[in-house]
């Protein structure tokens, strides 16, 4: 019997690894959840496969998401980044992943860890949306907009409504998988 997945996925296998092993599992690890800001926030305007593709250069090019080696980047290291075709090099968003390194580390500090502070938007427990179909799964949220404006006036950059939700449904925060999906039987 085939698994009946959430439809985005049926890509190829790099799309089915992700979407069985890691979209929507819950995670309140600092470390994983900054990774997954830095990735949504270069995924913005382009698709989510392209940065899933060139997600172990990421890791490399970003020191393995080590958010306080990234607040400290030099300028030379700005440019070793822009100068590495493994990654999305745009200067604005290499220079946000910067920023929102020292904005995070500002963040653990008023509440203890970062992922204390995001899962406080939601109570910290995911929220179902219990989608019948891909169609029924939305964009942004109450929610989404409310952490990216609280994120926007912290000063982080490249955290829309849009790049927060997708962050929330990669880390677990709302469940946005079909009903159908075979990983909601796990």
């Amino acid at each position: 019997m085939e698994k009946i997945r959430c439809g985005w996925c049926e890509k190829d296998d790099l799309y089915r690894k992700y979407h069985d092993e890691e979209w929507g599992k819950p995670v309140y690890d600092d470390k994983t959840i900054f990774e997954f800001l830095i990735l949504e926030s270069f995924q913005a305007g382009l698709s989510w496969y392209t940065i899933l593709a060139k997600r172990d250069n990421f890791r490399k090019a970003f020191d393995y998401f080590d958010y306080k080696k990234i607040a400290a980047y030099s300028d030379q290291k700005i440019e070793e980044l822009m100068n590495d075709p493994g990654i999305i090099r745009n200067r604005l968003k290499i220079l946000a992943a910067v920023t929102n390194a020292g904005k995070f580390m500002e963040v653990q500090k008023e509440f203890g860890s970062f992922s204390r502070y995001i899962w406080g938007f939601v109570d910290g427990k995911p929220v179902d949306h219990k989608p019948a179909t891909l169609s029924d799964v939305p964009a942004t949220t109450v929610v989404s907009d409310m952490i990216a404006k609280d994120l926007k006036k912290r000063g982080f950059k490249f955290m829309g409504p849009t790049v927060v939700y997708a962050h929330m449904q990669a880390t677990g925060m709302v469940n946005d998988h079909i009903v159908s999906c075979f990983t909601r039987k796990k």
